[in-house]
């Protein structure tokens, strides 16, 4: 049995809390006061309750930690339908907030996605394993080397609501839809990159040989895998339908799929950062307020360096190893 406790930081992380908190109680049909419903069926035993804990009253508490150095952030879940689940001991705040140095995430479609995708994710704490991925299995397959942990996540299908009862999608089609860019949760472009893994999570009414064809046809096509990486997709399924929120944006669906990539392609993310960061950087802007907190000059270089050899690292990872063994014999001859 794996247990899984869950922190989230500051105001974006509270704000995605709220959002995905109330989509695993509807998974899990879990009232707002934290009470099961009465005719709810618990499948799969305390397996698939690891996310909660159940107390003498049958009241299941949340595994989280809410914490944010301004207070007014987690007054706000003391406000919100599910503020019942929560202990006080779970939310803990300071005095002062960051004077906004760093962004919050605002929009509430922006949250209900990254809730989606957390919640796929993590199914497997959740749900009986029908076919799921563990956790474990994530760090494994995703991350050949310590320094290459950033995959790339996208979400199928996304429809508004609007659309509901005229657009319901073949596993095929929302299989090709993961790997359009339309859909992905970084702006970066991996169809003229290489892979070095991929996980794909399936939700709903499908059938594993569908997934498998739906793979198989898109791997011929137009997927690369790096060539000293065994080429191959990682696969969870879960029967259960996606939930979505009553009175959201996004529509019902039969089936979807969160898919996680281990690409080069990520590495187009940091060009970016760096070319914004050296904008700003050159002109000292916002300099003084980090320093003015304790920050030295000196650490501005080093997370421009650190950024650079990221950048370095993504780069050599895509090269054949043929190429660069020929090299290396080249040198000793």
């Amino acid at each position: 049995m794996h247990e899984c406790i869950s922190i989230y930081f500051g105001q974006a992380g509270i704000q995605i809390s709220n959002a995905s908190w109330e989509l695993y109680c509807l998974e899990q049909g879990i009232q707002p006061d934290g009470q099961m419903l009465s005719d709810k069926t618990i499948e799969g035993g305390d397996d698939s309750f690891n996310t909660f804990i159940e107390t003498g009253t049958g009241k299941h508490v949340p595994q989280a930690v809410f914490l944010d150095l301004e207070p007014t952030v987690i007054d706000k879940v003391c406000t919100v339908t599910y503020h019942q689940l929560f202990h006080p001991e779970q939310l803990i705040t300071g005095k002062e907030d960051a004077a906004n140095n760093y962004a919050h995430g605002h929009l509430t479609l922006g949250k209900e996605m990254t809730a989606l995708i957390v919640s796929s994710i993590t199914t497997a704490l959740r749900f009986d394993p029908d076919m799921n991925v563990d956790l474990i299995e994530f760090q494994t397959n995703l991350v050949p080397y310590p320094l290459i942990h950033f995959p790339l996540a996208t979400y199928a299908l996304v429809i508004s609501a609007e659309k509901a009862y005229n657009e319901q999608l073949s596993i095929a089609e929302i299989t090709y839809a993961c790997f359009e860019p339309a859909n992905q949760m970084v702006k970066c472009d991996p169809r003229h990159c290489k892979y070095m893994a991929c996980c794909l999570l399936y939700h709903g009414d499908m059938l594993p040989k569908d997934a498998n064809a739906a793979i198989a046809t898109k791997t011929k096509c137009s997927i690369q895998f790096v060539d000293w990486c065994p080429t191959g997709f990682k696969v969870g399924i879960n029967y259960q339908s996606p939930t979505v929120v009553l009175g959201g944006d996004l529509a019902k669906v039969q089936r979807a799929v969160c898919m996680l990539i281990n690409t080069t392609a990520i590495a187009e993310t940091w060009t970016h950062l760096d070319y914004k960061y050296d904008l700003m950087y050159s002109k000292c802007a916002f300099v003084h307020w980090y320093v003015g907190e304790g920050m030295e000059e000196g650490e501005f270089s080093e997370a421009c360096q650190d950024i650079a050899a990221l950048q370095k690292d993504y780069e050599e990872v895509g090269m054949d190893s043929v190429e660069d063994e020929g090299e290396e014999e080249g040198e000793e001859y």
